[in-house]
């Protein structure tokens, strides 16, 4: 077992030594750089003395690449992703760390709820096959999860929020709230993130269900279940501790990758109601050519699902025997 982990460690290892090194070098190939673009932002009122020193701040310097290479990777150690002219002279690391919490507490909490909601539906299902949750609810679902996310987000918001004025419309709290650890605050931004986080969950909610559902009537067919029956142990012992536990796997497979959704933010969602997280972040970095909050956005994501995909690995080590037979 301890040899699978070294392997998967190592292969997650050189996959992340890769996106460092094409976050690198993609912004290099690009047009131009930083410091110009910000120098034309200012229309002249920038010296032109300064360039050098904005390209060595940006760290787009005359040295040869290697050595800006290595530089690159020296400040990453440190945590420095450099600075961020679009919120100048703001550091990277603090407006993607302020993008994160509000995109964790949404988009991570509304994609958690998905999934054990979506999975137990699908559980229920499967051993009920024919019922009004597998004939019924599972088809619904789907019809749902067919339409993108921002419809869905655009529906709620105009029927939600601008008809029936249940809901907020638009950012993480209200103008008149100051931000602190306080009751009032936390309730105004649960009442904010309702409308954004329950266009995510009925999107989604259908293929954690429908995935679930069609594994686990595979994983009813098998000896083992029947074995399970034929000992006579309590039904509800059989569906969850013995079938649904080896159906499972493939849905834990894919929530790994549903980190990237997280992360990046569920762009559309956060822009149709001008909510402050990552993917907002990553549209107001685009329309400001802002190429280092770009940089650090896209390397914050790749190793995020790096490394939720690294757990799930060992999630599955420990779920299925048959993972640490061959380990």
């Amino acid at each position: 077992m301890g040899r699978y982990i070294l392997r998967r460690m190592g292969f997650y290892l050189i996959a992340a030594w890769a996106s460092l090194t094409l976050n690198f070098i993609i912004p290099r190939l690009a047009p131009g750089d930083p410091a110009a673009a910000m120098f034309a932002r200012f229309e002249g009122k920038v010296a032109p003395e300064a360039m050098g020193a904005l390209k060595a701040a940006f760290g787009f310097t005359d040295a040869p690449l290697y050595a800006q290479y290595f530089t690159y990777l020296k400040h990453l150690v440190q945590g420095d992703l450099g600075m961020s002219y679009a919120y100048f002279p703001a550091r990277v690391t603090e407006v993607i760390g302020t993008g994160l919490m509000w995109t964790v507490a949404l988009a991570g909490v509304a994609v958690i709820i998905s999934f054990v909601v979506g999975s137990f539906l699908g559980v229920l299902a499967a051993w009920n096959r024919g019922g009004w949750l597998d004939s019924g609810l599972a088809p619904a679902l789907a019809f749902l999860g067919a339409f993108p996310y921002f419809w869905l987000a655009m529906l709620a918001l105009y029927l939600f929020g601008f008809v029936l004025g249940w809901f907020p419309l638009r950012h993480a709290y209200g103008h008149d709230m100051e931000p602190g650890l306080s009751f009032a605050f936390a309730a105004d931004v649960a009442r904010h993130a309702v409308l954004p986080a329950s266009s995510i969950v009925v999107a989604t909610l259908g293929g954690w269900m429908l995935g679930m559902r069609n594994t686990m009537v595979a994983t009813l067919g098998t000896d083992s279940i029947r074995l399970a029956h034929a000992r006579g142990l309590p039904p509800r012992q059989v569906m969850l501790r013995y079938a649904a536990r080896n159906a499972l796997l493939p849905n834990v497979t894919s929530f790994g990758m549903a980190v990237g959704f997280v992360l990046s933010g569920s762009l559309l969602t956060e822009i149709v109601f001008s909510y402050p997280g990552t993917g907002y972040l990553l549209i107001l970095a685009v329309r400001n050519q802002d190429y280092p909050l770009m940089q650090g956005l896209f390397l914050v994501i790749t190793l995020a699902v790096l490394a939720a995909n690294f757990a799930v690995d060992l999630i599955c080590l420990w779920l299925d025997p048959r993972t640490r037979a061959h380990a």
